[in-house]
């Protein structure tokens, strides 16, 4: 009875390493950590993916109640949150992308509450979900779930702890928001630019004309029309972005 009690307990140490890499991410990584995939959905898809995982090798019997335990466990979590906001940074610069294009159409005062990231604009929200499906159609929670595996077998357990190094990559790369908001909406944000200054001259020509009665519609109506022809090439470069995150993951962790 003894033996029994401590082989669960020896089994129980040696499944809470996979658990809290695995976990950290699915907690952080984009799709997995909307509001929809409440935490007991994000719980119970850890521990499926760990049961999955936990066969495939060999996991070190460390105390985790000890001091070298103690900071392993920190360092899975470390590694998981880490994996998960190098992907969250694409999910910044869509936010970014829809906040410039909404203010160049005039609808920046038509916000939603979004659990996750407070008040953004409708267009946020719009290109959120071409980037979801775009995540899905590329395979990126497969992507997400072969990259944690891989990580075990380049970044063991025990012996390696993430430095100074890996936070300054990751904060480097968090550029990527505001330069991928711009690649994003750049297109629209031009023709925007034209646009206003076509309204421009017009006012100029005859002063006596409304600006609000006349440019704000304007506006609008060119702002979706823009949106409409330029979606084919805002998609190619949110999946461009996608597949950067991925790459530049495993950068950050030393993991290609």
């Amino acid at each position: 009875m003894i033996s029994l009690s401590a082989d669960i307990v020896e089994k129980f140490y040696t499944f809470l390493w996979p658990l809290t890499r695995i976990g950290a991410v699915v907690m952080v990584a984009p799709l997995f950590a909307t509001e929809a995939a409440n935490a007991r959905i994000r719980l119970m898809l850890a521990l499926v993916i760990t049961f999955m995982v936990y066969p495939l090798m060999d996991w070190p019997r460390l105390d985790p109640l000890s001091s070298a335990g103690f900071i392993a466990l920190l360092n899975q979590i470390a590694i998981g949150i880490v994996m998960g906001m190098s992907l969250q940074v694409i999910v910044a610069a869509l936010v970014v992308a829809g906040q410039a294009v909404s203010a160049t159409m005039g609808l920046s005062m038509a916000n939603l509450l979004d659990p996750t990231l407070g008040n953004v604009p409708l267009l946020s929200q719009f290109l959120m979900i071409m980037g979801s499906l775009i995540f899905l159609d590329l395979g990126g929670h497969l992507l997400v779930i072969n990259s944690v595996i891989d990580s075990f077998k380049l970044l063991p357990i025990g012996q390696s702890l993430l430095g100074v190094e890996v936070i300054g990559k990751l904060i480097a790369w968090s550029s990527m928001m505001f330069l991928g908001g711009v690649l994003i909406a750049l297109p629209v944000m031009v023709s925007m630019l034209l646009v206003n200054i076509g309204v421009g001259i017009m006012t100029r020509a005859a002063p006596s004309l409304n600006i609000f009665s006349v440019g704000f519609p304007a506006l609008l109506v060119a702002g979706y029309i823009v949106v409409m022809v330029c979606i084919g090439s805002m998609g190619e470069r949110i999946q461009w972005l996608w597949l950067q995150s991925f790459s530049r993951m495993h950068e950050i962790l030393g993991m290609s």
